[in-house]
């Protein structure tokens, strides 16, 4: 068997710590999340000193580290881009389109200056005394071990593990004769030309992935254990091309387009919830008239789970439908008994023939990118810790985190975050505080609740991580995960001075 993975960290250096000067923030993550954050830090605070610290080697995040044919978003880039940048493109764009849009930003804010790549973050310590954070890094690059310091630790890292992406355990696997290929390390040589390809999952990556490569492939087989629902919108949105004559300011058709994705979106995430039976007879008719005559809908697209409690995958112009619908590729439910030297075979005794596989399975989740916290000398133990409006964490000071939303685009609450932290180191400012932290209630006899209700989003690699994530309670502000059309009005207007963070 022929293995291609993407690299692991190489082992921490023992070099001695150099120490790397202070800064006022410091922001970890150079993607949409850190290049958001910087932004605003940028525009609300210019006098501030700040770096941007990402472990890759390039900007981008997700959209760096995946790069396998046809990677797109399954958001519309009218949201997914900033609220103070135009998307001037489709609505559903590919991952180089989105990459340049993020050099745009960063060739105009002046960023680039500020970020440090190959620079892996390994661990972070709050001195109460000091009022600062001590974080430790490693260049990957020459080994070199750095010391930074800093007044307000962001963290904008995302939740990917980019090094260790999530594949199951089969038996046999080490007697397969073909390549291995999971998407997040796509090699840029595989040569699919002719070759009879099993793409293992049933998400948006394989459905992005296989009309990709579908016509170059000898033939695709999807092999999914259970399905997921799809949405096949159209590339352009249909109000885009009503007004592309006007030739509106970029600036208008920018925020036109927004509002309108912005309102489609929460109709769908509320039918999710107020009427799921309908939103599952809309989407399955959606897509019923581009599967081929007399498709098994039932056994290859009802999935077990209400709509939304997972993610829609989206398909723009039914791309992945076209491929089933021309047999370039097709679609086989079932489980994995075993590997075999030539191929997969299944529980239902039939044996699918395979060159390539790749493991579209999915990724782990990594918790403040896994980085080893400690509070005046104490390890931080995020399980037992509780969230302050999915933005801050109990008992740690001086750290806001960013994490998007699952049925919206991921930069709808960057946005939204990044008001709020700005906002709090403005309101830290006016009362002259060095130090802010939330302070969970003695005597409220609140209920700690998991990270993600199943019965609200029950992804595989949600429930997989529940173990390692932090805790949410059962009342503002410690909760998260609420909707973007109610965040958006909780946010801007939260209390920061309601005794649940305390400031000195």
């Amino acid at each position: 068997m022929t293995t291609t993975a993407p690299a692991t960290p190489s082992e921490e250096s023992t070099a001695e710590l150099q120490d790397a000067g202070y800064v006022d923030v410091l922001i970890v993550g150079a993607g949409v999340s850190g290049i958001g954050a910087a932004h605003q830090l940028r525009e609300q605070f210019p006098d501030r000193t700040f770096v941007i610290l990402d472990a890759q080697d390039n900007r981008g995040g997700t959209w760096w580290t995946h790069r396998y044919p046809g990677v797109r978003s399954d958001s519309d880039l009218f949201t997914y881009g900033y609220r103070f940048k135009p998307w001037r493109g489709p609505s559903i764009a590919a991952g180089d389109a989105i990459l340049a849009y993020l050099d745009e930003v960063i060739e105009e804010d002046g960023l680039g200056e500020y970020i440090r790549y190959r620079h892996r973050v390994t661990s972070a310590s709050w001195s109460t005394g000091d009022r600062r954070w001590t974080v430790e890094v490693t260049r990957e690059d020459t080994g070199e071990r750095l010391r930074f310091s800093t007044s307000f630790l962001w963290m904008c890292q995302g939740y990917y593990n980019h090094a260790k992406p999530y594949r199951p355990e089969w038996d046999g696997l080490d007697r397969f004769q073909g390549t291995l290929v999971h998407p997040q390390g796509w090699p840029a040589d595989l040569d699919l030309t002719g070759k009879r390809v099993v793409v293992i999952g049933s998400g948006a990556t394989a459905a992005t992935l296989i009309p990709a490569i579908a016509k170059q492939a000898g033939h695709v087989t999807m092999l999914q254990r259970s399905p997921s629902y799809f949405y096949a919108p159209a590339t352009t949105h249909a109000l885009a091309e009503q007004l592309a004559p006007l030739q509106l300011p970029d600036e208008w058709m920018h925020e036109i387009m927004r509002r309108q994705h912005i309102m489609e979106y929460h109709y769908l995430a509320r039918a999710g919830f107020d009427a799921p039976d309908e939103l599952h007879e809309f989407l399955m008719g959606s897509i019923r008239p581009l599967l081929p005559e007399g498709f098994d809908i039932e056994k290859h697209f009802t999935p077990r789970y209400r709509p939304w409690q997972q993610r829609i995958a989206i398909v723009p112009d039914g791309d992945f439908f076209e491929t089933l619908r021309e047999g370039n590729a097709s679609i086989v439910t079932d489980t994995i008994e075993e590997f075999t030297e030539h191929g997969i075979k299944l529980t239902s005794g039939a044996e699918i023939p395979a060159d390539v596989v790749v493991t579209a399975t999915g990724f782990n989740m990594s918790v403040l990118g896994d980085v080893a916290f400690t509070v005046d000398g104490e390890p931080v133990d995020f399980t037992q810790r509780v969230t302050w409006r999915g933005v801050m964490i109990s008992g740690v000071p001086n750290m806001a985190y960013v994490f998007g939303y699952f049925r919206h685009s991921w930069t709808l609450r960057v946005d939204l975050v990044s008001d709020l932290v700005t906002r709090l180191m403005t309101t830290m400012a006016d009362k002259g505080a060095t130090m802010v932290v939330p302070v969970l209630p003695e005597d409220a006899d609140m209920e700690l609740r998991p990270w993600s209700d199943p019965e609200n989003f029950n992804s595989g690699y949600v429930m997989r991580s529940q173990h390692i994530l932090f805790k949410q309670g059962d009342r503002e502000p410690w909760t998260h995960m609420i909707e973007h059309e109610e965040e958006r009005e909780i946010l801007p207007k939260a209390d920061l001075d309601d005794g649940t963070l305390a400031y000195s």
